[in-house]
């Protein structure tokens, strides 16, 4: 046994359940036992989570190089109350291109057994059925490509690596027109063009929003220029019309922006490097040098291209004279803080509508309706954080949304949100504060259009465009609130010790070339839950104090750690950066630990997790 697997710290895997039963396995259910002889990756994902869909392309290359040895599952943990609805998995699961089996556990009874804090968390487990690793957030795959090496040498020399085909059964694809189509935009023609996101396509629609005119892409995933028949796309999202007639495109998986000539169906690229934006990369510079992170949409606003930069919390602009990219708005921490746009927090921005003197967003994992002004200020109109959300209508300080993606200007000055997982559209009326229902029964829509005296709503799971006319009245709904399901971790109140769990992966170090190589960023909600602590600095342990009158909040954890190779020979190691933000709903309970660990990578040594 070499010296990595002799130090491996075994702890025996919990069973994996999960009421809503597996997919992609051809409706065979499947046990841990099933499993044994093969290294397994469990992902603890929910659809909402960019984070989580980041992790599912990085995925993608290790599941094909080792096919034969590893079995990838993705555990699906609800945050949102439309998360644990089983046909939404479902589609989910499809929308994404989810190659591997899905265990539906609406219920997290998995994600508990396993102590999981955080979407993204990636769980690795031995052929003999023992948790060998954990990594939450993005950015660890390569750790566990080499891990995955490591372990089939070593049971292999054992004898205890079963090789063969996994559990992954393709499902039959569906004949529609579009597919979980993302976006819409209307053309100065009066046809519609549409991102058909699951198809790595744009269609263009006749007037009647159903007949084909022509699809401009290869139909699969790629990042190629040419031809409409030769271009290819990934995933794409928001669409534009620009000064000069041709659309630009949110390339989401792609981490770029593209340029469609309506005329000729010839596609460019205007921004990004097919590369995702991380920590340390630049934030401003020539377009094409500049990476860009999950643009999910896009907007013309002060003569420039807003960009919705859902992977990263934040607002760009893309200037088309001077073809430069810049962030405009957020720090990249996830919360929902109003004020200068450097100093604002979004929370995976998805929609974006330019009307007069603001540019309206959708701020998905805060369920909020926010806007920007002139100066560059963003403001909420509607929301209070990435907790609360529901189906509430009235005035608009505690009307509640349900992870909206899509902004919509109306005439009067007013704007329409595409609400997502209420599978409603809404409406808020700047003049009177008051948040109305315009229409519900949709399915998952994701955008809106203006079309005369009607809306064309993109209703994303029923793949098709919906034609509504915009009502007089608004509709009458129940009102519902929710708060995430997570249950609250108890902790003791006053001093609490709050440990960040990193391990560099095997064959790397911390990077400290540069200074300190870790960052760890605390605060709270209510800001009074912490009387000390708060604030950033380089050391992943903090003694924080929680303020016994308060009760309970949120902890907001984000934490950031740099390896590179350990290699003296190699002159130009490779980095890594590996980042994760935590909410931890925190119960102040006297008896309770007065220690909270949370694992970035590697596991706790004080329970062996």
């Amino acid at each position: 046994m070499n010296d990595s697997a002799s130090r491996r710290v075994r702890v025996r895997a919990p069973e994996l359940v999960g009421k809503g039963g597996w997919l992609n396995t051809g409706d065979q259910q499947y046990t841990l036992a099933d499993l044994r002889g093969r290294i397994v990756i469990l992902d603890f994902w929910t659809f909402c989570c960019i984070n989580c869909l980041h992790v599912l392309d990085e995925l993608r290359e290790l599941e094909e190089r080792h096919r034969d040895t590893v079995v990838v599952v993705g555990v699906h943990s609800p945050k949102f109350v439309h998360e644990a609805e089983h046909q939404a998995v479902v589609d989910a699961v499809e929308r994404y291109g989810v190659e591997h089996p899905v265990l539906d556990d609406p219920e997290l009874a998995t994600w508990k057994q396993y102590a999981v804090r955080a979407w993204p968390t990636l769980v690795v487990i031995d052929p003999e059925g023992y948790v060998v690793a954990q990594h939450a957030g993005e950015g660890h795959v390569h750790a566990i490509e080499r891990l995955v090496a490591e372990l089939e040498a070593e049971h292999e020399a054992k004898g205890t690596l079963r090789r063969g085909d996994g559990p992954y059964v393709a499902p039959e694809p569906e004949p529609t027109v579009l597919r979980f189509p993302g976006k819409a935009l209307l053309l100065p023609s009066g046809n519609f063009l549409v991102s058909d996101t699951t198809r790595h396509q744009l269609v263009e629609l006749a007037e009647d929003g159903e007949s084909v005119v022509r699809r401009i892409g290869a139909g699969a995933r790629g990042f190629t220029d040419g031809s409409a028949e030769q271009a290819s796309f990934n995933e794409p999202q928001g669409l534009a019309l620009l000064d000069d007639g041709s659309v630009v495109v949110a390339d989401t998986v792609n981490h770029a922006l593209r340029r469609l000539d309506l005329a000729s169906g010839a596609v460019t690229t205007l921004a990004g490097t097919g590369r995702q934006w991380m920590q340390g990369a630049p934030t401003s510079g020539p377009a094409r040098e500049v990476a860009l992170s999950s643009p999910w949409d896009v907007a013309l606003f002060g003569g420039r291209v807003w960009i919705a930069m859902a992977g990263v919390h934040q607002l760009w602009t893309y200037d088309p004279a001077a073809e430069t990219v810049q962030v405009a708005a957020g720090t990249t921490n996830e919360g929902l803080v109003d004020g200068p746009g450097a100093e604002a927090w979004f929370a995976q921005p998805s929609g974006l509508a330019a009307a007069g003197d603001r540019l309206w967003l959708a701020d998905s994992e805060t369920s909020a309706l926010r806007w920007v002004d002139p100066d560059g200020a963003v403001h909420t109109a509607v929301g209070t954080g990435l907790f609360d959300f529901g189906h509430r209508d009235g005035e608009a300080g505690q009307a509640l949304l349900q992870h909206p993606l899509g902004v919509t200007a109306l005439p009067d000055g007013s704007v329409a949100v595409a609400d997502t997982y209420n599978h409603a559209l809404r409406r808020y009326d700047p003049a009177t504060g008051e948040v109305t229902t315009l229409a519900t029964d949709l399915r998952e829509p994701s955008d809106a259009v203006l079309v005369g005296d009607d809306i064309v709503v993109v209703e994303s799971a029923r793949h098709r465009l919906t034609r509504l006319r915009l009502p007089e009245e608004a509709v009458r709904v129940e009102a519902v609130a929710h708060r995430t399901q997570r249950a609250a971790t108890e902790v003791a109140p006053g001093r609490l010790r709050l440990d960040v769990i990193f391990q560099a992966p095997a064959g790397q170090k911390l990077d400290t070339r540069y200074g300190p190589s870790t960052r760890l960023l605390v605060s709270a909600t209510p800001p009074g839950l912490l009387l000390k602590g708060e604030g950033a600095d380089s050391d992943l342990s903090r003694e924080l104090e929680l303020d016994p009158a308060v009760g309970e909040g949120v902890l907001h954890v984000s934490a950031m750690a740099a390896s590179c190779d350990d290699d003296p020979a190699n002159e130009y190691p490779a980095c890594h950066v590996h980042q994760q933000d935590w909410g931890v709903p925190v119960r102040l309970v006297a008896g309770a630990a007065d220690r909270l660990p949370l694992v970035l990578a590697g596991l706790d040594a004080s329970d062996g997790r």
